[in-house]
């Protein structure tokens, strides 16, 4: 059973600390809320040049291939004057956390913040890597565990079918953000490294998906990354809506003109299909073991939404095709 198109708002079992609208109240602290403006200069030597449809400027070195690219923000990123609770951004590595982020900061003109200090991400659109409190949009993690959902009152739990997920991340580890595997790694140990990466990564986005699905305990947004990809201004106002955020209809056409960013993969199709019919079977066995508990979520709890369901195809072969930062 593939990933099933569903969302589910799971409301806490007390009344616990809400957002209490502070990304409005933030907006309202720096005035009110004005149409997206020209590009900003961005903190720390992070500069957005001229709009561009795609949010992004390639430079060029004389006549060689592009470099490096500039971000481009509807608006100057800051923290939020009010601080809320923590909201994290949970999600396996390679279901598209990073490009969920920008597309909120884009959408918001606020920060997201992370538990990790990934200087790459620093240096390219995201200065607050490293902050883990109520003055950043929301946290990205990649952990589980009590100790892992300590710290957050709210969650966004971003899910990717495992298959692309973890051939997004095999990429990552091996190529950096939008690069690739080499397709001599899969043969690697006569294909035993690959194997065992699968093997053990899927333990992980079982263990990853249930611990936030099961065991957390305050409210929680969950999006299908397949769904994100198909209908981005949809996902993303149910996001923002979560935490308590309502863009103006300029704000929001901004960040959807400039949703691609640059943390996108380019499509790379492989003389071969990694995956072979077996680790497809254990693939298709942890979806469902995952697909299985979010459906007993929504069956259990109320208030639910529940879009039109579908069926996603099998994870494509040539890897991470589309906005599948870590």
């Amino acid at each position: 059973m593939s990933l099933q198109q569903q969302h589910h708002h799971r409301p806490p079992p007390s009344s616990p600390p809400h957002r209490t609208h502070a990304l409005q109240q933030a907006m309202l602290a720096g005035g009110a809320e004005q149409p997206p403006s020209p590009p900003h200069e961005a903190p720390k030597g992070l500069r957005a040049a001229a709009a561009g449809g795609r949010g992004l400027e390639l430079f060029r070195g004389g006549a060689g291939p592009p470099r490096r690219a500039r971000l481009h923000w509807c608006r100057p990123l800051r923290f939020l004057a009010t601080p809320g609770p923590v909201v994290a951004l949970a999600s396996f590595p390679g279901s598209g956390n990073t490009w969920l982020r920008y597309l909120i900061q884009q959408a918001t003109g606020f920060y997201t913040g992370s538990v990790y200090k990934d200087y790459g991400l620093l240096k390219n659109g995201f200065p607050a890597e490293s902050v883990v409190n109520g003055s950043v949009a929301v946290v990205k993690t990649h952990e589980s565990g009590p100790g892992a959902r300590a710290p957050f009152a709210r969650a966004v739990l971003l899910i990717r079918s495992p298959g692309a997920a973890i051939h997004a991340e095999f990429n990552r580890q091996s190529g950096g953000h939008i690069g690739f595997a080499s397709p001599d790694r899969y043969r690697r140990n006569r294909g035993k490294y690959w194997q065992d990466f699968v093997a053990e990564k899927l333990i992980t986005w079982k263990k990853t998906n249930l611990d936030w699905l099961l065991h957390f305990q305050g409210p929680m947004h969950v999006v299908l990354y397949d769904q994100l990809v198909t209908n981005v201004e949809d996902e993303l106002r149910g996001v923002l809506s979560f935490l308590d955020y309502r863009p103006s209809p300029a704000a929001l056409d901004c960040a959807l003109s400039r949703r691609e960013g640059i943390y996108k993969r380019r499509r790379r199709a492989l003389p071969f299909d990694p995956y072979t019919p077996a680790m497809r079977a254990s693939l298709r066995r942890g979806e469902e073991e995952v697909m299985a508990a979010l459906k007993g979520l929504v069956s259990a709890q109320a208030p639910t939404t529940v879009v039109s369901p579908t069926t996603s195809g099998p994870a494509p072969v040539e890897g991470c095709e589309d906005k599948c930062g870590r």
